[in-house]
């Protein structure tokens, strides 16, 4: 937990045992920690080139970032137009799939593999402006998106192994729609295009995970008006995409507004209905948002400082000497002393009539005539769970 890093990052450094065995996730961390940011903004700038490129600005474009560039050939007049703009488009559709997952597994697995690793990579991509990106590409038309039709039998697996026939005068291959009892949506029942429900799942559980347990950051989905784009995302038929979408929803409620909440009671009933609760919740009957105190600058720069810290102790030797200058070995008491002095002043005491009396010679006997073993009290927090 956060609390149990802060107690290691006061630890001794003459008491840290380093890690014998490196899980692949760490071994991962370490390689990509030097150059973190510059990962993480190429992976999103790659997104948001194979969202919002069109197909003509593609194939005339040359300078900026052009996804597409490597299929598109090189006399297109030998290619009908139907199959390239298909090609094309499918292209995309993998590019966006692939870039969603693998910012999801990053989040995962070094999430599992230590809290201030997946701290760290969700602090880099709220920084690059992650969250208006996915709430950008949310914002276009869903309904045509999960259903597209732009696959090809030859090329797609497991058919392109045993595909016989011409390519161009096949359909397209489609996801059926398993699901019944979902309400009769216009222009989307009948058949999903499971590439693109993928990648949409994706892109909400990136956001969920983002924003999880992070008030401020809660906060700035408002900012960014996700409120009507999440509830178009609704549209889409399918059970996982509601799930994510509900859960968004309920951690923003609170700070919506009671008219929000009074206009949007279709979505709270399906929130109580499918989202799992926690006994003290108090999503539905929080504070308004004009009553909050805005503390994202606050929170994120505390946070920075507890990575720096945990970065200098356990990865000094791969970051360069720029990055450590001037960070403390420790992290800063002053917050909790200042609580839990306040805690003492607070709370009534009642002491023996005689301890005034006899009070030095209390602590001559139980505390400066004993001798603590500092190292062994210390022991159990040597290695890192």
């Amino acid at each position: 937990s956060l609390r149990h890093q802060e107690k290691m990052c006061n630890t001794a450094k003459r008491n840290r045992v380093p890690l014998s065995f490196h899980p692949p996730a760490e071994l991962m961390y370490r390689a990509m920690l030097p150059k973190m940011e510059d990962y993480v903004i190429a992976l999103l700038k790659v997104l948001l080139a194979s969202a919002s490129t069109p197909l003509t600005k593609a194939i005339k474009t040359s300078g900026a970032l052009n996804v597409l560039a490597d299929v598109l050939p090189e006399d297109s007049n030998s290619v009908e137009p139907q199959q390239l703009q298909k090609d094309l488009s499918r292209h995309k559709e993998i590019i966006t799939k692939a870039v969603s997952a693998s910012l999801l597994l990053l989040l995962k697995h070094f999430r599992l593999n230590h809290v201030y690793q997946f701290e760290y990579i969700s602090q880099t991509m709220f920084y690059a402006n992650c969250i208006p990106l996915v709430l950008k590409f949310l914002n276009t038309d869903m309904n045509h998106f999960v259903t597209a039709e732009n696959s090809i039998p030859s090329l797609d697996f497991p058919t392109c192994l045993y595909y016989v026939g011409p390519a161009s005068g096949s359909a397209p291959v489609v996801v059926e729609d398993w699901e019944a009892g979902d309400g009769d949506e216009e222009g989307i029942r009948g058949k999903l295009c499971w590439r693109n429900i993928f990648s949409t799942i994706n892109l909400l559980r990136i956001i969920q995970k983002l924003t999880k347990w992070r008030s401020p950051r809660t906060m700035m989905l408002n900012v960014f008006k996700s409120p009507p784009i999440l509830k178009k995302t609704l549209k889409i038929p399918h059970w996982m995409v509601h799930l994510y979408v509900l859960k968004l929803f309920k951690q923003q409620a609170k700070y919506l507004g009671k008219n929000w909440r009074k206009g949007n009671m279709k979505i709270l009933s399906s929130i109580y209905q499918h989202v799992r609760h926690r006994l003290l919740d108090d999503w539905a009957y929080g504070n308004d948002l004009d009553t909050q105190q805005w503390e994202v600058p606050n929170g994120e720069q505390q946070l920075k400082a507890s990575l720096e810290t945990y970065h200098a102790m356990w990865y000094s030797d791969i970051l360069p000497d720029s990055v450590l200058h001037d960070i403390p070995t420790h992290i800063d008491d002053e917050a909790l002393t200042r609580d839990v002095q306040e805690l003492i002043d607070n709370t009534p005491v009642t002491l023996p009539k005689d301890f005034e009396t006899n009070y030095k010679d209390w602590l001559q006997r139980e505390v400066y005539d004993k001798q603590y073993d500092w190292d062994i009290l210390l022991e159990k927090f040597n290695t890192v769970t």
